[in-house]
């Protein structure tokens, strides 16, 4: 149930409370009138009701009504007496409403009603006017509570969003570098090979000629809108760990040595070549096998890790699991690691699968399928 309909249900149950309330006034002045209904003391009551229930004008309005009511006519007006004085220790107007009982006793001692509040009752009225008052005091606490709770949770959840959108930003001011530096390559390959070309335009026809110099215009054009484009997503984009750059391609066993010569036990079993595969599923297998091969440092220091790695085709693997280690239960997760991971290999046409395995293990698992043979280009 949402905030909307816990307020709606809390002003339909006050209405209710109201009228009851009100009817039991006008029983009880009509009882103590010889049975009449039509008489000051009823219109008196009906109008502190419709006071409490529309809550118009200022604050003080059905409070003073009220007490001036129950110091006329005592006990018949007690049950709105009460209401008016929870409301007020509600608002935390506790002076307020100790005032408004003394008067309300006063005048029943000056004035003598019939029912005073004065007489003897199986329960006696002051003790009716200390629980109108705790109980206006615990629910106004309860209610300022509830209302800083929802508080507190809408803006930890706004900040998790935040977190989150950072995370993914920064990954893909990430991908867009690593991608620069692969495109980079092939069209420096291509302005090259072409610009080599051109020195011996004198023995090649002159169509062939047009087209390379054609080709060689085409990849410095887009190498400069590759070097443009990086060079807004670093102004404007949000980078991680102090803004470095990214790291350039690199062959994950010489990751996962290097994590052995920290100490790490790392089982690893790789399928296919890693030329097998386009440059960006390299660079997300080693993203992947980096941030699983650090959780498991982080969570699970002495849990060995097996680490699995197939380049395809028709798709590359990952699958990383670690054992439950010592200091599994040491460090809580944040989880923002995989958010960018997830989006990587959502944009590659993948999918990734993270969480509990098996006997306490935690396992990691991503599938990234290969382009189509027509979309593919020459392997780096």
């Amino acid at each position: 149930m949402n905030r909307e309909q816990s307020r709606k249900r809390a002003v339909y149950g006050r209405w209710g409370l109201v009228v009851l309330l009100t009817l039991a006034a006008v029983q009880n002045g009509s009882s103590s009138a010889g049975g009449r209904y039509l008489s000051v003391r009823i219109a008196v009551a009906v109008a502190c009701g419709l006071l409490l229930l529309l809550r118009r004008g200022p604050w003080w309005l059905a409070p003073v009504v009220t007490t001036a009511a129950a110091g006329v006519w005592g006990w018949p007006m007690l049950p709105l007496l009460l209401l008016a004085l929870f409301d007020l220790a509600a608002q935390r107007r506790v002076r307020a409403a100790v005032i408004c009982s003394a008067v309300a006793l006063a005048g029943n001692a000056l004035l003598r009603p019939t029912v005073s509040l004065w007489s003897p009752q199986p329960y006696g009225s002051v003790l009716f006017l200390l629980l109108a008052l705790v109980g206006g005091l615990w629910m106004g606490n309860r209610r300022r509570l509830v209302q800083a709770l929802n508080s507190q949770v809408e803006h930890l959840q706004t900040e998790r969003e935040l977190r989150e959108q950072a995370a993914r930003m920064a990954e893909r001011s990430a991908i867009a570098a690593e991608m620069h530096d692969v495109l980079a390559h092939r069209l420096s390959l291509i302005a090259l090979h072409t610009g080599v070309l051109a020195t011996r335009k004198d023995t090649l026809p002159g169509p062939v000629v047009e087209r390379l110099n054609l080709l060689r215009t085409a990849s410095t054009d887009a190498l400069t809108d590759l070097r443009d484009v990086l060079g807004a997503l670093r102004t404007v984009g949000i980078r991680s760990e102090d803004e470095r750059p990214a790291p350039v391609l690199r062959d994950v066993e010489e990751m996962i040595e290097q994590a052995r010569a920290a100490g790490q036990t790392i089982d690893t079993a790789v399928g296919g070549s890693p030329e097998q595969a386009p440059a960006a599923h390299r660079l997300a297998v080693l993203r992947l096998v980096q941030e699983a091969l650090t959780n498991a440092r982080k969570h699970a220091p002495d849990a060995p890790v097996r680490v699995r790695i197939d380049y395809g085709p028709p798709a590359t693997l990952i699958e990383v699991v670690n054992s439950p280690g010592a200091g599994a239960a040491r460090a809580v997760p944040s989880g923002f690691g995989l958010v960018g991971l997830r989006e990587r290999v959502e944009a590659l046409g993948g999918h990734l699968n993270a969480g509990p395995g098996g006997a306490g293990s935690w396992r990691l698992a991503a599938r990234i399928p290969h382009p189509t043979t027509e979309q593919d280009g020459p392997r780096t």
